[in-house]
């Protein structure tokens, strides 16, 4: 008599792990996207501004913000069963940019969270990102009192290339923010496909 394999004796799949950054500038939403899709408790490493970083903190348009990452935000999704990301917030003010670097080694891809009301913070991390090679989608966080724009407009505007995703999502919603993820994902792994394709004669 033939046996079908029991589910006791199936092996736990040992999920992959990546590691995403969510970069942007100050105040566009990068803790409360990390917090809104995180299963477990997120790190978050937030201080209140003072006065004496008035002077260096740029609060145009994020007036009520009353306090900043100083190091990194921290969290985890499971996407499925044999797939984990590990989320880390960058922190959005210049003078916490020397931290960059650590957080970007080993990452497979990055979220730009974008504020249309403040594309321009949203510069600096595509330029770094760009720059290093590592793959990142846009994501714009639709604020309340915000103009809504074509992705293809913030495409432009960003000056990014073609290939780029360019989302809209809530950062408050957690399928919103799933979505943004999954992006994320399969643009670099398209990407490193693409790079492994031999070149034909």
């Amino acid at each position: 008599m033939a046996f079908g394999r029991s589910s006791r004796s199936r092996r736990p799949v040992e999920p992959v792990t990546l590691k995403i950054l969510v970069a942007g500038g100050f105040g566009v939403g990068k803790t409360t996207l990390v917090g809104a899709v995180s299963e477990i408790r997120p790190l978050r490493t937030e201080e209140r501004l003072s006065e004496a970083g008035r002077p260096v903190d740029d609060t145009a348009g994020v007036e009520s913000k009353t306090t900043t990452t100083v190091a990194m935000d921290f969290g985890r999704i499971t996407l499925r069963e044999d797939l984990v990301l590990y989320l880390f917030g960058t922190p959005g003010q210049d003078r916490f940019w020397f931290l960059w670097d650590e957080l970007a080694q080993g990452a497979l891809g990055a979220v730009v969270l974008a504020d249309t009301r403040r594309l321009e913070d949203c510069f600096a991390a595509v330029d770094y990102f760009e720059q290093r090679a590592i793959p990142f989608t846009v994501a714009v966080n639709c604020f309340e009192g915000a103009d809504r724009f074509p992705t293809e407009t913030v495409q432009a505007a960003l000056d990014l290339d073609p290939e780029v995703p360019v989302l809209v999502c809530d950062a408050r919603d957690r399928s919103s923010v799933r979505d943004v993820l999954v992006a994320v994902v399969e643009h670099a792994l398209a990407r490193a496909d693409r790079f492994r394709e031999p070149a034909t004669t």
